[in-house]
């Protein structure tokens, strides 16, 4: 953590994208596609959690889905930006 502004320091190496969502979720659907092509674009690597096969996930972000972490931090939730996404990957 940068203590002068409060901020995480990305880390270095490939950055990672989980996309917390639900089946059946036409969002979800939709944040895929945007998360698959960033990534694929940038080189980061994503990932897929289904928020009704974890309970914890389940508590923490139901009313949200789709979620988007980057590298663990919520960076997103319900549409996701293209340019933002690749934004925050550092593209």
């Amino acid at each position: 953590m940068d203590g002068m502004f409060g901020r995480t320091r990305k880390k270095s190496g490939p950055r990672t994208v989980t996309l917390i969502g639900r089946p059946g979720c036409h969002l979800c659907d939709d944040a895929r596609a945007v998360i698959e092509s960033v990534c694929a674009e940038t080189g980061a690597v994503w990932e897929e959690k289904d928020i009704t096969r974890d309970e914890e996930l389940y508590r923490a972000y139901w009313e949200q889905i789709p979620v988007v972490l980057v590298d663990g931090e919520q960076h997103t939730f319900w549409r996701v930006d293209a340019g933002r996404l690749r934004r925050e990957l550092g593209a």
